[in-house]
């Protein structure tokens, strides 16, 4: 059976390197590829895709707020372009773009409205409020884990029945073991004769970068051959930058900014880490477990749906440096091989449960079973 392309509009807080970004352009792309018309609306300046979603042909709208500063203007302005648009679905993404979606939904005629949460903490409790009471104006919320869809209903932000699990997905294809990817970044980066952690992600309080360099300062101590490299850039940097010289790591951490060849970076690395004190589905333990590295991560939010504890990976309580340390140091002493046997088994994990083509279709059939159960005129 042959079905109507529909068309889209993306909100999202913020075009930055991301996760639930990444995820936007990923789903985005694949449905402009099947011939829908696509749009990304950020309501902050973008400050990246902009460039490679142009190339796709899928224009991007800013909104022009600034960062933590409101402005009731931006109603009118999402307004004013969804009413040239007339996308027959609006899905916007994380706290901010699902509030302001919802009530610029009073204003303006939105056939389907789909607000999907990334975290299981998107802000404390007043946001969680803040969904409940504007739960009327949306038709679904989906979350990228099932702890999280569960805790969204526990703590009452989102009746049972109208939310939905839909997790993140990785394209296998772009993330492999490459030999040659992993010696030319080692060479570039001087890593040869280290065993090298790799972290990623934004440098903000979520991440709870303390606790992983308190605890790669007990390892690094008697594994002296160990560094780490930490991939991301945020608020936060000046202030890990001094954590790391009064640790004594200065010589053996490395804050390398952003990074727009990841999957070579993880290459190059043989472990990956995570000492988030909460989380969603984070999109960059898929990528680490499709490339093959073994992995320590806190069992945060939806954690233990993407690492096997014990199999492609060890899960500790979070904020805890001592519980971190031993696991990193748990995994530097196994053997090569029973570490690439971790990672082999955490790949087919992912693979198997979080590819992006299967990630497109649950997508496409959400999209199309709302606007049959709405009646939308295609």
């Amino acid at each position: 059976m042959s079905y109507k392309p529909l068309r889209i509009t993306f909100l999202i807080t913020s075009l930055e390197y991301g996760g639930r970004q990444t995820q936007l352009i990923r789903i985005g792309t694949k449905l402009k590829r099947l011939g829908w018309t696509i749009e990304v609306v950020s309501m902050c300046s973008p400050q990246a895709f902009t460039e490679e979603l142009k190339d796709r042909g899928i224009p991007v709208f800013s909104l022009n707020m600034q960062r933590g500063v409101p402005d009731f203007r931006a109603i009118w302005k999402l307004a004013k372009i969804l009413n040239q648009s007339q996308p027959h679905i609006l899905h916007s993404h994380l706290v901010h773009a699902n509030l302001l979606a919802r009530i610029t939904r009073l204003l303006v005629r939105v056939p389907v409205l789909i607000s999907t949460a990334g975290n299981i903490n998107e802000g404390g409790r007043w946001r969680e409020i803040a969904y409940r009471l504007t739960d009327p104006l949306c038709d679904l919320t989906t979350n990228v884990s099932k702890a999280a869809t569960e805790w969204y209903v526990q703590v009452g932000a989102v009746p049972a029945h109208k939310i939905t699990f839909i997790p993140n997905s990785i394209e296998p294809e772009h993330f492999f073991s490459n030999p040659q990817w992993r010696e030319f970044i080692r060479d570039e980066l001087e890593l040869k004769g280290k065993f090298v952690w790799l972290a990623i992600g934004r440098l903000e309080e979520q991440k709870d970068y303390p606790t992983m360099l308190r605890a790669f300062a007990q390892i690094s101590r008697q594994l002296p051959q160990t560094l780490l490299l930490v991939v991301g850039k945020g608020s936060l940097q000046n202030n890990l930058e001094a954590l790391t010289k009064e640790l004594g790591l200065h010589e053996k951490v490395r804050f390398l900014g952003i990074r727009n060849d990841i999957a070579k970076i993880m290459n190059a690395a043989d472990a990956y880490v995570m000492s988030s004190a909460w989380e969603g589905m984070p999109g960059v333990l898929l990528e680490a477990s499709a490339v093959g590295l073994p992995i320590v991560a806190t069992d945060v939010g939806g954690n233990r749906e993407v690492v096997l504890d014990g199999k492609s990976g060890f899960l500790v309580p979070s904020q805890n440096s001592q519980a971190l340390a031993e696991a990193m140091q748990q995994l530097i002493t196994l053997s090569d091989s029973e570490r690439q046997q971790i990672g082999k088994v955490g790949r087919n994990y992912v693979i198997a449960n979080y590819s992006l083509t299967e990630g497109v279709k649950r997508w496409e059939n959400l999209y199309r079973e709302l606007v049959r159960r709405y009646q939308i005129t295609l």
